[in-house]
């Protein structure tokens, strides 16, 4: 089973395999993580993404609609893989938002080991302006992960990177299982 880790720090300078982008549906860059990504990478990573945008237009809720991924170069980050994925905008539990979120991690992860990657990070996903509550959205992340991991091989390692030092615990108070 792969280690998992959690971390605080900035997900755009880690030397991994991938690092997931907490992405838009439209794979255009944003803000919070994926603004940070997309300009660290530079223009190769917005080409990338505008090609696979035009080849993904007719799919409903976008080119990558909430609970998918896409996997991209990486442009100029350390890392040699971006996985796109769109997190859920939280409507208070209602609309499938846990299954949303925890497809995610899965796709992003399925994605990772169909290209042969054995170290991936990510960050958290949907918990800015989404506004999903961090502490439901750690639990299901772990639990994705864990999941996810149990039924693939070769990844060996999985980051969870916090910006911030409120994350950073409840990520490690959840993987603790406190």
């Amino acid at each position: 089973m792969a280690r998992i880790e959690v971390i605080q720090g900035d997900i755009t300078t880690l030397r991994v395999d991938a690092i997931v982008n907490a992405a838009n549906s439209s794979l255009m860059g944003g803000g919070g993580v994926d603004g940070a990504i997309h300009r660290a990478a530079g223009p190769a990573l917005l080409e990338e993404c505008r090609k696979i945008a035009a080849e993904r237009r007719e799919l409903p809720g976008g080119p990558c609609p909430a609970g998918d991924a896409v996997i991209t170069g990486a442009g100029s980050l350390p890392c040699r893989y971006v996985i796109h994925t769109v997190g859920p905008v939280w409507h208070g539990g209602r609309g499938g938002e846990d299954k949303l979120l925890a497809s995610c991690y899965k796709k992003s992860l399925l994605l990772a080991a169909g290209a042969a990657l054995e170290s991936v990070a990510f960050p958290n996903i949907s918990t800015g302006v989404y506004g999903y509550p961090r502490d439901k959205a750690a639990a299901v992340a772990i639990a994705a992960v864990r999941e996810t991991l149990s039924g693939i091989q070769g990844i060996s390692r999985v980051i969870f990177v916090c910006f911030d030092q409120e994350n950073y615990r409840l990520y490690r108070r959840t993987l603790s299982g406190l």
